[in-house]
């Protein structure tokens, strides 16, 4: 009886043991953190997908990594690990209150790229972006990357200045930034419809789906952030720049005009233009095989 009774524990245990084996939860994460802390109480959204070189990605005003959406798409699959940092004050990143300034924005990619352990990237910003990687490679010294990618910037100088007459003139900078403080949404509405070359060049889910993202960015951050864009000029910094570099601009864009990218191409060594010959501010959307074949062979080289 007793060996009977020993016989019957040891099947109940071993039926327990194969049921719990069979339940057991193999991980499907990689482990790779959706939010990354770059200072007590500040964390920063990152989207971080596929495997291989590093292409990581700066958003432009008022957007988010989110913007990146069909980038992450097509180069995750491609060979490619793809990493889109949300700065701080945007998106889903944590707002808080504090400077917003272009020494931040870099401070936070560079505390990002340092624990995730970064070496060899692509970095890449877009618009306001732009500014935030060239501001990036000037003060660390390329520090974690090997080449620089530029898309639609606001830089050298998002307004027009002595001796500069490109960008936008100092008067419509200040009245952006005063409407911003008493009427955000109409702001963002209409600085999203004159995204495109032409109306009709992105479909109006698209326009929608850029509003929405711009939408959750902080009011304050974006004013503070846009202002101290109105104040940078990086025209001394760009001789300093000595990786790769890729223009990435569409000649219709009404929001950097194309006569930016050829100032950054005249200012920096070892750069060339890509032209988008139908896209406005929206390359990435308007032209986006094109955008994503071309990031795809400027990394590969």
């Amino acid at each position: 009886m007793k060996n009977i009774s020993l016989a019957i524990a040891s099947l109940v245990l071993l039926l327990a043991h194969t049921t719990w084996a069979q339940n057991k939860r193999v991980p499907a994460s990689l482990g790779r953190a959706e939010y990354i802390e770059v200072e007590e109480n500040v964390k920063l959204h990152v989207t971080d997908i596929g495997e291989g070189r590093p292409i990581v990605l700066i958003h432009g005003w008022p957007l988010s990594d989110a913007m990146y959406e069909y980038q992450y798409q097509h180069l995750g699959r491609k060979g490619f690990r793809v990493i889109g940092i949300t700065l701080r004050g945007f998106g889903k990143s944590d707002k808080p209150y504090g400077r917003y300034d272009f020494d931040v924005f870099s401070d936070d990619i560079k505390a990002v790229l340092e624990k995730l352990e970064i070496e060899d990237a692509v970095l890449g910003g877009f618009s306001m972006g732009g500014a935030v990687v060239i501001h990036y490679v000037t003060k660390y010294n390329s520090a974690h990357i090997s080449k620089l990618a530029l898309f639609g910037a606001a830089a050298p100088s998002w307004v027009q200045r002595d001796g500069f007459p490109h960008g936008v003139p100092l008067a419509d900078a200040e009245g952006l930034i005063q409407s911003i403080k008493t009427n955000r949404p109409d702001v963002i509405e209409s600085f999203g419809a004159g995204f495109p070359a032409k109306e009709g060049n992105i479909s109006n889910n698209m326009i929608k789906w850029l509003e929405d993202i711009n939408l959750e960015a902080s009011p304050y951050a974006i004013t503070e952030s846009i202002t101290a864009l109105r104040d940078l000029d990086l025209r001394p910094e760009l001789s300093k720049i000595t990786v790769p570099v890729a223009i990435f601009h569409g000649i219709y864009d009404k929001n950097c005009s194309f006569a930016l990218a050829e100032e950054l191409h005249k200012g920096i060594k070892d750069s060339y233009i890509i032209r988008f010959e139908k896209s406005g501010h929206t390359l990435f959307i308007e032209e986006m095989e094109k955008f994503n074949t071309e990031l795809e062979k400027f990394a590969s080289k």
